[in-house]
């Protein structure tokens, strides 16, 4: 007798294992690597404006080609991976960006430099939708912000680990060493091809029902799998293209609102973390003084991305988004008055700043992933960060304008604070018509369990 089980709720009420550790390791590392990138154009891009001879305008645009390819790494990779598997996709990725991290560190010019950082962003793109969609795709019911949470704090470690192998590399062995850093997710791919599993959505596509049971059982070790046994997903999977189901069931403003929140994120994002070492010298300090501020801002990052886990489930995910949006715009505009704080209390704003941006923006995933069923997740996420990556790409490009044009210290720390007001009103307007989509999921479920 065949027998019909939804897979998806029986992992959601599965408990904390092994499993989910190895899940929350492997998402942890690859997520460092990101982080990594985050920060390292903005250590070096000091030491390459002197030793190309490149304008601030230039160094803006170089910083933002490796956003461009992030932009449409996860436009496509992000839709990709809801027809081809996460995990596929994942090992694509990663070998992408890890060699062309190596390249980067090789290129003889500036013009291959900026070709070579395009290429690592598509992979760095493709991967990010990808490792979260299969995080919280295997969370347990409650979780799922906290798991995220968790493999984000290592986006946080590897700003920290960019920022601290810079003021280490960067003086003894040139800048083209800390990219060498970078390849090492290669050495990776062999124990990932063994050790993640692929999506259960994808699985029940290919009917590869033996696949899901010793998934299954790995999950909950209670699990006894039928012989018959055949997998569901708590909704069926839509008829029209993944990307235009972002539009239906009441999604559109909400999906709208979410665009908006990660491009103002980003946008501080990528532009604190690429122009706070050079606006820092610019008021005066010496570069590596510069560039230990760089390094508060991610020591920051990674408290934050853990606290904002912690915010998120007591306060609730889109309250917490909004207080710390808010955060940001104080914390990044009180920089601006550097010059009159005593250094301690600067580096304690710094960090609130990095806790405040990139904490915030990892926790944007978790609040992402609460709107959308796990048939267009990674679409959801991948698309997000696709049209978010438009704000990163305008933070380098904005820095490096406003440095020429040569506006005080405390107007280019404000400008950068805004898009933090911006990002609270956009989650607040996203927590009003999430409701009305998750009451509307609920009620047709309702109507087909009848």
């Amino acid at each position: 007798m065949q027998v019909t089980t939804n897979a998806e709720q029986l992992v959601e009420q599965t408990k904390f294992n092994k499993f989910h550790g190895m899940l929350l390791f492997w998402g942890a590392l690859l997520m460092l690597f990101d982080g990594f990138d985050l920060v390292i154009y903005g250590a070096v891009v000091p030491t390459l404006m002197e030793e190309w001879k490149i304008s601030s305008v230039e160094a803006g645009m170089f910083g933002s080609y490796a956003l461009f390819g992030m932009m449409f790494g996860a436009f496509i990779f992000g839709t990709l991976a809801d027809k081809l598997g996460r995990k596929k996709i994942i090992l694509i990725c990663v070998s992408i960006f890890s060699l062309f991290m190596l390249l980067s560190g090789l290129a003889p010019t500036p013009k291959m430099f900026g070709l070579f950082r395009f290429i690592t962003g598509l992979g760095l793109g493709g991967m990010m939708p990808n490792v979260i969609g299969l995080i919280s795709e295997y969370s347990p019911k409650g979780l799922r912000s906290r798991m995220i949470a968790s493999i984000m704090a290592g986006y946080s470690v590897g700003g920290v680990v960019a920022a601290f192998l810079s003021m280490i590399l960067i003086a003894n062995f040139g800048w083209e060493s800390v990219f060498f850093f970078g390849t090492l997710p290669l050495l990776f791919v062999p124990f990932l091809i063994k050790s993640l599993p692929d999506s259960v959505g994808t699985l029940i596509t290919k009917n590869d029902d033996k696949g899901i049971q010793k998934i299954l059982v790995k999950l909950n070790p209670a699990y006894k799998p039928a012989e018959n046994e055949i997998f569901v997903l708590n909704e069926p999977k839509e008829a029209s293209s993944p990307v235009q189901n972002l539009f239906t069931e009441k999604r559109a403003l909400l999906t709208v609102m979410i665009w908006l929140t990660y491009a103002s994120s980003l946008l501080m994002l990528y532009g604190l973390n690429t122009w706070l070492p050079k606006f820092m010298n610019e008021a005066g300090f010496p570069l590596g003084s510069s560039l230990s501020f760089l390094l508060a801002l991610n020591v920051g990052a990674t408290v934050g991305a853990i606290l904002m886990g912690w915010a998120a489930d007591h306060w609730g995910v889109g309250r917490a988004l909004i207080i710390f949006f808010l955060l940001a715009f104080v914390s990044i505009t009180s920089l601006g008055f550097g010059n009159a704080m005593n250094m301690a209390v600067l580096y304690i704003i710094v960090a609130i700043a990095g806790a405040a941006t990139v904490g915030t923006q990892n926790l944007t995933h978790s609040y992402t992933s609460q709107f959308y069923p796990v048939t267009m997740r990674s679409t959801a996420l991948g698309w997000a960060l696709g049209v978010g990556r438009i704000g990163g790409i305008l933070g380098p490009a904005i820095g490096g304008i406003l440095l020429a044009s040569q506006l005080t210290v405390q107007m280019n720390f404000m400008i950068f604070g805004i898009p933090g007001i911006i990002a609270a009103l956009a989650v607040f307007t996203a927590n009003k018509q999430g409701e009305k989509v998750i009451t509307t999921a609920g009620q047709a479920l309702e109507t087909k369990a009848h």
